[in-house]
Formats: structure tokens, C-alpha cells, sequence
């Protein structure tokens, strides 16, 4: 069903067709390239571990590179749903105008609002870069009580000028809300709430903080005074970062029972599992081991669930035709331009060629 032609190649064979979403099981999705198949594994994993009943979908979006095999039964899923099968408009367009990150982010609304309209009652988005540690049932129990759950980045005020500007500064820049986990209701409020939430990504999900926008993450801002039913996830064991460590130390027991700020531990957000996201953790972690043992943990499990036969900086949409890399500043000028747009419908094909003065 792919439309895109980026000179890579399609297959129909792991496209999965959208078919009835039974409403007695809750469903639940993650949007990712190839690069981070070894993410989607490991949260598949951990998901089934702690909430078997909870089916995950992968919003693909990204095409196989020649000779590379994806058996998405083998890694947990209960099916694919590619781009191009999301009924974006102008799918060409937007891929090209959009960096890897932000095509990631943008498919969310659009994923999410066609799982409500396809039978679901209960969806929740977790970011392919989450691991599970706990049952998430409270997650459940809280759909059937409100339209739309989140969880903000920060659930108590910092106290150190370090942790406040890092902090508390930056839920002002990149938004109050951390949209790696998202659970909606298929309410007519949910219903509502996804189909706003769609558009506005479709529009604006760009990584441009100046001009007020960080993806999906700032829209979010809105939606407590834009819907009603919705509830804010205070309780500090869900959504663990090294950006919010400052305020939730994380302990394990004799028993190995792992708790964040003396809560349990749901889900931790790797975010950065590189030394950024460390040197985060080395900041925030007071002193403490447990962090850097989870960190250790999950890297081995990376490796356990790592990609094999993936060319290295493989994403389909990542390069011209010809293959040549395509700079950002490409794709922004596609986008503000409507004289390139219209003079080369297919940018993929144009080269950069076209992009010179």
C-alpha cells in the first residue's frame, strides 16, 4: 500500500490489514523506525511480562531495506500498521518535510484516531524506547472513569536552581506533559481529543521550540482546558526519566522490587541511553546505584534483542533517491516553499539538486 517513492523498496508480506479491534482486550501501540526494533522488542517483552492481556501494535514507519527479513509475530506484536495505511493526505509531502523524530511523533495522532474509529474502547501509546516493571492495570481502571489519562514530566516542584532550570525550565520549553504514554478512552470525548490531536500533528509537529512547538508534546499543554475527562497521572512510579530523577529516587529492595520515590516502578522512559542520558542520571541520581543497574540492564537487553542484517543509519525515508542524505535544511525549505513543492511533486526523485540557490 506504500505511495512513497523514495527509491526503497516495499512488502506487503508484514503489512498487516487493519482488521477489528476486539474491544474486550486493551490495545496498545508505539510508533518507530528499523533503528529502534531493538527498543520495540524489549518493551514488547517487558509489556507482555507484567500486562499480558495488553496487545501492541508498531506503527511502522519505515520501509525494509533489500534482503532484510521482519517477522513481526517473532517480536511480540499483534500487528503492523504501516505509514501509508494511516490515510494520511499528502503522505510524500509529509514524510519529506519531517525529520525521523518528528514522522515518528507525527503518526501518533493518526494511528491513535484510527484504532478508536476501528472498534477499540481502550488505547494507550507507549514510546518504543519504554521498558515495563510492574502491572499497568490502574491504566485500565482509569479508562473506565475518565476520556484521556497523562502524565506530566514533573509531579512536585524542584527545589536546586540546577533541577529547576533543567526541570521545571524545560516542561515550559518542550511541554508540562511527557507523551511517551498516552491512554485515551473510545468516549466521544477520547474520540474528540484524537481526531484534534491528529490534525494539529498533520499540521504542526515540528521540533521548532522557538516558534512555540516541540512535536506532539506542547499541543498537549491544551488539553486539560480543551476536553473534558481528563486526568493528570500524578503518582511518580509511572513515566520514570533521568529528567525527573531529581524527584524520584529509585530503590530496590532485597526482594528486587523496584520503586520510584517509594512508589512502585511501572515504566521507566529510556530516553538517551547514551552518555547525555547518563550524565542526566549522574546528576539526579543522588548518589544512588539502582538507576545505573537499570541502565545496565536495559542496554543488555538491547543487546539481546539486537537488530541483525539493519544497514548502519538505516531509515528509508533518511535519503534521496539516489542516496544521497537528505539535510534538514532541505526538508524545512520543502516546507515553507510552495514553488518547490509544486515544481517538484516527488522531492525524493528531485535530488539535491533542486535545493541549490
Amino acid at each position: 500500500m506504500a505511495i512513497v517513492n523514495s527509491g526503497r523498496p516495499t512488502s506487503a508480506r508484514t503489512s498487516l490489514r487493519w482488521r477489528h479491534l476486539a474491544v474486550a482486550e486493551l490495545h496498545c501501540f508505539t510508533s518507530a523506525s528499523f533503528a529502534y526494533l531493538d527498543r520495540v522488542r524489549v518493551l514488547a517483552e517487558t509489556l507482555a511480562k507484567h500486562n499480558p492481556n495488553w496487545k501492541l501494535w508498531l506503527c511502522l514507519v519505515d520501509q525494509e531495506p533489500p534482503g532484510f527479513a521482519f517477522h513481526p509475530e517473532q517480536d511480540g506484536l499483534a500487528g503492523v500498521v504501516r505509514i501509508s495505511e494511516l490515510g494520511i493526505p499528502n503522505l510524500r509531502t509529509q514524510i519529506f518535510t519531517h525529520d525521523i523524530v518528528e514522522l515518528c511523533t507525527l503518526v501518533k495522532g493518526a494511528m491513535l484516531d484510527q484504532m478508536l474509529a476501528r472498534g477499540a474502547d481502550r488505547v494507550v501509546y507507549l514510546d518504543p524506547d519504554i521498558a515495563v516493571f510492574d502491572t499497568l492495570a490502574h491504566i485500565e481502571c482509569l479508562l473506565t472513569q475518565y476520556d484521556v489519562v497523562l502524565t506530566p514530566h514533573q509531579v512536585e516542584p524542584d527545589e536546586l536552581p540546577s533541577a529547576i532550570r533543567d526541570n521545571e525550565i524545560g516542561s515550559l520549553k518542550w511541554g508540562v506533559y511527557n507523551l511517551g504514554f498516552l491512554a485515551v478512552a473510545g468516549t466521544l470525548e477520547g474520540r474528540r481529543f484524537a481526531r484534534w490531536w491528529r490534525d494539529r500533528l498533520l499540521d504542526h509537529c515540528y521540533d521548532d521550540v522557538p516558534s512555540g512547538l516541540f512535536t506532539d508534546q506542547r499541543w498537549c499543554d491544551l488539553v486539560p482546558a480543551f476536553f473534558d475527562g481528563v486526568h493528570v497521572l500524578r503518582d511518580p512510579g509511572y513515566n520514570v526519566a533521568s529528567w525527573n530523577l531529581s524527584r524520584r529516587p529509585i530503590t530496590i529492595d532485597e526482594n528486587g522490587d523496584i520503586k520510584a520515590a517509594g512508589r512502585p516502578l511501572r515504566f521507566f522512559h529510556f530516553t538517551k541511553v547514551n552518555w547525555v542520558g547518563e550524565a542526566m542520571i549522574e546528576r539526579y541520581s543522588g548518589g544512588r546505584v539502582e538507576v545505573f543497574e537499570l541502565m545496565h540492564w536495559y542496554r543488555r537487553r538491547l543487546m539481546v534483542h539486537a537488530t541483525h542484517g539493519l544497514p548502519k543509519s538505516w531509515w528509508a525515508y533518511g535519503t534521496y533517491a539516489d542516496g544521497t542524505p537528505i539535510p534538514h535544511a532541505h526538508r524545512r525549505l520543502y516546507r515553507d516553499r510552495a514553488d518547490l513543492r509544486e515544481h517538484y511533486p516527488n522531492p525524493f526523485t528531485a535530488g539535491p539538486a533542486a535545493f541549490l540557490p
